[in-house]
This record gives structure tokens, C-alpha cells and sequence, in this order.
């Protein structure tokens, strides 16, 4: 059993940044493939970003379209911890954020389904 914990939402401005921070509790994530997700009021929950277990030959990353080249997924693998540097944060942005994780399954692929953890998810808003 994997409990994730969430850090980091809170409310911004817009154009402004902000990083998440996805921890197991007693347990390190560099065995996992770990995705961000998001869900805002009235709308299903999507895949922002993700990253490849480091046991499968470094990390391979993944992001949706509309956070490619403001969003970072990164890893801190001393800690398991894994980080999402969110920059030029838009209104749309504002959402639900919820860290997945998921056991590794094939080199270097970063799914947008299929997790098997979840944490609670920490809110972020953004403001115009």
C-alpha cells in the first residue's frame, strides 16, 4: 500500500509560479512511474505530466499539450520525491491536483492511465 501525499497549491496570480510536490509516506517513489492530474469544477480529470521510474534507464517525461513549456516533472531521487514546477500559471490552470503513481511496467513510456496510488489532491488557483 502506497499513501501519497500532495503539497504546494495554493492561490497565485496569473503569470505567476507555483511547485508541487508529490511524497510517499514511508516510501521512496524512484520504483514508480509517477503523473500529475488535474481536475477542475465541471470538467473530467486529465493528465498534466509524468515521469519513468529511474530503474528503467533514466527518466523519460511526458506532459498535455497545454502545459508543454510551463510545466516541468522532475524527480528528486534521493528523496523519492517527485516536483511540478508550474510557471506562467493561466485562470485555466486553476484545478484539483492529485499525484499518481504507478508500478513500472515498460521501459521509458509514460502512461496517461492505469495508476494504482493516488493521493487527495491540493487545489490550485489561479487568479486574473
Amino acid at each position: 500500500q502506497v499513501q501519497l501525499v500532495e503539497s504546494g497549491g495554493g492561490l497565485v496570480q496569473d503569470g505567476g509560479s507555483l511547485r508541487l510536490s508529490c511524497a510517499a509516506s514511508g516510501r521512496t517513489l524512484s520504483g514508480y512511474v509517477v503523473g500529475w492530474f488535474r481536475q477542475a469544477p465541471g470538467k473530467e480529470r486529465e493528465f498534466v505530466a509524468g515521469i519513468t521510474s529511474i530503474g528503467w534507464g533514466g527518466d523519460t517525461t511526458s506532459y498535455a499539450d497545454t502545459v508543454k513549456g510551463r510545466f516541468t516533472i522532475s524527480r528528486d531521487n534521493a528523496r523519492g520525491t517527485v516536483y511540478l514546477q508550474m510557471n506562467n500559471l493561466k485562470s485555466e490552470d486553476t484545478a484539483t491536483y492529485y499525484c499518481a503513481a504507478k508500478h513500472t511496467a515498460i521501459p521509458r513510456f509514460v502512461p496517461r492511465g492505469g495508476y494504482d496510488y493516488w493521493g487527495q489532491g491540493t487545489q490550485v488557483t489561479v487568479s486574473s
